[in-house]
C-alpha cells in the first residue's frame, strides 16, 4: 500500500464523520429513489403483500416513519453520549493518547452510520406519503419504502444492544492495550525493514561537513510524514546530500533547522539555489496538530508507556495494569529490535548516498519504554521485577552490537533498586533476575562490567 492511501485510510479510520456522512447520503437517495420505485410497480408490489410489506394506509405509515425518526434521533444522542463518556474515561484513567483508538473503532462509527441513515431515510420517505384527497390526487403510500425503513429500525435495535456490549470490552485496559500494540506493531512492520543478521554492523551514514547550508523548517508542529521520494528527487536533481535531523513523531517549531544539505561534489551554492533547496524540502515535510501511526513507529510505545505512568501514578495507583503494559512493550521492543534502526540513507540509481534520515535507535525506544516506569514504579519490587523481565526478554533478542543497551539500563535499574529500602526477600528475587541477565548478556557476548549486585543483606554492601 502506498504512503497516499495509508494516510487517506488512517484519515478516514480515525475521524468519526466520513462513515457516518456517507451514509446519511446514501440513505437520502434511498429515500428519494425507492418511492419512485414504489410508484412504477404498484400493481406488482399490491399483488405481492403476503404479510411482507407494509399494508396500512397513509396516516399508519406516517404514525410509523415518525416514531423511527423520533426514537433513531434519541438513540443517536445516547449513542453519543455514552461515546463521550467513553473518551473521558480513556483519557482521565489511561491516557489522552489513546482517544484515536475509540474514534477509529469501525463498530463505533457503522453503528452511528446506521443510527443516522435509519433516521434520515425515514424523514426522506416521510415527505413523499400522501393521502387520499391530499393535493388533489389519490393515496400514495409507498410500501416498500416504509417496509425497507420498518427493517432499518430492527436492525438499529439489534446494533444498540451489540454497542453496548461492545463498548463494555472497549474500555477494558487489556482490549486498548492490545488495540494500541497492534497498530505499533503493523507501523512499525511497514516503516522499517527486517534486520540482515548477515550484514552485522551497518555503515555509518554521512555527516554534514562545516559549512553546510541549514535546512529551516517552513512549517511547525508534529512532523507526521516524509516524503521520501520527494526528498530524494529534490537531492538528485539539485546535485546535494541531504540530511534530515527530525523524524515522525518530533515537534517541529517553524522556522528552526531540521536539517542540512552540501553540494556532492566541490559546487558552491548560491542564494537563489540555497532557497530553493529550503523551499523544496520543506514541501516534503508534513506536519500536524497530533502524532499518527502513518510513519511514526514511537506512537504507540509511547502510548503504552502512557498507560503505565498513569497507572503507577498517586491518582489512580493500579501497579497490575503498569505490569500488563510493561508486558506490550517488551513484546514490541523484541520485534523492534529485528528492525533495522538508526540513520536510514536513500540512494540514487547510481547507488550514490543522497539523502540521510536520522532516525532513532535501539537505545532511544528502549529508554521511551522503561525509563519512566521505572522511574514512578521504583518503590514497587513487582513494577521493577517486570522491568527486569522485559531486559531479559530483550537480551534474548538483541544482536552483538546491540547488548549494550541492556547493560546499560540494567545499571540504572540497579541503581534505582538500591535506593530503595526492600526486603531481603525483595531484593534477592530481583538480584536473581539481574544475574540472569547478566549471563545471557556474558554468553552472548557483552562488554563492560556490569556485576553490580542488587542485594544490599547478608553483608553485602550497596554499591553506589
Amino acid at each position: 500500500m502506498t504512503s497516499h492511501l495509508r494516510r487517506a485510510r488512517d484519515f478516514v479510520r480515525t475521524q468519526l464523520w466520513p462513515i457516518p456522512t456517507i451514509a446519511v447520503i446514501i440513505a437520502v437517495l434511498m429515500g428519494l429513489s425507492l418511492p419512485k420505485l414504489d410508484a412504477s410497480n404498484a400493481s406488482r408490489l399490491s399483488g405481492e403483500r403476503g404479510g411482507w410489506l407494509f399494508a396500512g394506509d397513509a396516516e399508519a405509515a406516517r404514525s410509523l416513519l415518525a416514531a423511527i425518526s423520533g426514537s433513531l434521533i434519541t438513540v443517536t444522542a445516547l449513542t453519543f453520549s455514552l461515546t463521550v463518556v467513553t473518551l473521558q474515561l480513556a483519557s482521565s484513567q489511561f491516557s489522552p493518547r489513546l482517544l484515536r483508538t475509540f474514534t477509529r473503532d469501525r463498530f463505533v462509527q457503522f453503528t452511528l452510520a446506521l443510527f443516522l441513515a435509519t433516521f434520515t431515510y425515514a424523514l426522506t420517505v416521510l415527505r413523499s406519503i400522501r393521502g387520499a384527497g391530499e393535493d388533489s390526487g389519490a393515496e400514495a403510500v409507498p410500501q416498500l419504502a416504509v417496509s425497507v425503513a420498518f427493517v432499518l429500525t430492527v436492525a438499529s435495535v439489534v446494533a444498540l444492544v451489540l454497542f453496548l456490549a461492545h463498548l463494555t470490552k472497549q474500555i477494558r485496559v487489556e482490549t486498548m492495550l492490545h488495540q494500541v500494540h497492534r497498530d505499533a506493531i503493523d507501523t512499525m512492520r511497514s516503516v522499517l525493514t527486517e534486520r540482515d543478521p548477515a550484514r552485522g554492523v551497518p555503515p555509518s551514514a554521512p555527516l554534514a561537513p562545516p559549512g553546510s547550508l541549514e535546512v529551516l523548517a517552513r512549517g511547525g508542529g508534529f512532523l507526521t510524514r516524509i516524503s521520501q521520494d520527494d526528498v530524494l528527487q529534490v537531492a538528485v536533481e539539485e546535485d546535494v546530500v541531504l540530511s534530515l535531523d527530525v523524524y515522525p513523531g518530533c515537534f517541529v517549531v517553524a522556522g528552526t533547522p531540521v536539517g542540512s544539505a552540501w553540494p556532492r561534489a566541490d559546487l558552491v551554492l548560491d542564494d537563489d539555489t540555497k532557497d530553493r533547496i529550503a523551499t523544496r524540502v520543506g514541501r516534503c515535510l508534513h506536519f500536524g496538530f497530533e502524532r499518527t501511526s502513518d510513519q511514526d513507529v514511537g506512537f504507540g510505545l509511547r502510548q503504552m508507556t502512557d498507560v503505565a505512568n498513569k497507572a503507577l501514578s498517586p491518582g489512580v495507583n493500579d501497579p497490575t495494569t503498569a505490569i500488563h503494559a510493561l508486558g506490550h512493550i517488551s513484546a514490541f521492543l523484541c520485534e523492534l529490535a529485528g528492525r533495522d534502526l538508526g540513520p536510514e540513507v536513500l540512494r540514487d540509481r547510481d547507488g550514490l548516498a543522497r539523502v540521510v534520515l536520522r532516525r532513532p535507535d535501539l537505545a532511544l525506544y528502549v529508554d521511551l519504554g522503561i525509563s519512566q516506569p521505572r522511574r514512578y514504579g521504583a518503590a514497587d519490587p513487582q513494577v521493577l521485577e517486570k522491568i527486569l523481565q522485559v531486559l531479559l526478554d530483550l537480551s534474548h533478542n538483541l544482536a552483538p552490537d546491540q547488548r549494550p543497551v541492556v547493560s546499560g539500563q540494567l545499571r540504572r535499574l540497579r541503581a534505582t533498586a538500591l535506593s530503595q529500602a526492600f526486603d531481603n526477600e525483595e531484593e534477592t528475587g530481583l538480584d536473581a533476575l539481574s544475574r540472569r541477565i547478566e549471563a545471557t548478556l556474558h554468553r552472548n557476548g557483552a562488554q563492560g562490567d556490569i556485576r553490580a549486585p542488587i542485594r544490599s543483606g547478608d553483608g553485602v554492601q550497596r554499591d553506589q
